[in-house]
């Protein structure tokens, strides 16, 4: 999908899940353990929260510029709230941000668990469904964590 057409889509599709939040059971973000929390876009709005409430120290941005400039915190801005961003520029394959931005987010933290408990992929995303059910990791993401898995897991002296 063209990036013209991407940029389009993603104000409808932000407004989408704003109203999901609202009349769904879903949440804007889950704790996924003492140190992640996985969630969609982080607003301006929500930082005191973040910040206070949930001790967040550092956001790791996987998405576009024009995704984050008008709604989001600046790197600036974050820092200024005594909080590091790490922006990671991906790529967008489907053309539908938010549809992307669920399989992105759930993949790092995916990894982070197998690296973590040294899970298997599939239990790693069994417990990030169990935990906020909308996150999708498709076949070529669970490709990618089984040979992180290998190489982190399966090296290691038993």
């Amino acid at each position: 999908m063209s990036g013209a057409l991407a940029r389009l889509l993603f104000y409808p599709t932000l407004a989408y899940n704003v109203v999901m939040e609202k009349v769904s059971s879903r949440r804007w973000f889950d704790r996924v353990d003492q140190t992640v929390i996985l969630g969609a876009l982080p607003f301006k709005s929500m930082t005191e929260e973040l910040v206070q409430r949930e001790n967040v120290r550092g956001v790791i941005t996987m998405n576009e510029e024009y995704e984050t400039k008008y709604f989001c915190n600046s790197a600036e801005e974050w820092k200024a709230a005594g909080v590091e961003q790490l922006r990671l520029s991906t790529v967008d394959l489907t053309g539908v941000p938010h549809m992307e931005d669920l399989h992105r987010g759930a993949t790092v933290v995916a990894a982070y668990l197998i690296k973590l408990h040294c899970w298997s992929p599939e239990e790693a995303c069994q417990t990030l469904r169990s935990i906020r059910p909308h996150v999708l990791v498709r076949k070529a993401q669970m490709e990618l964590l089984r040979s992180y898995y290998q190489q982190v897991c399966n090296s290691q002296p038993t």
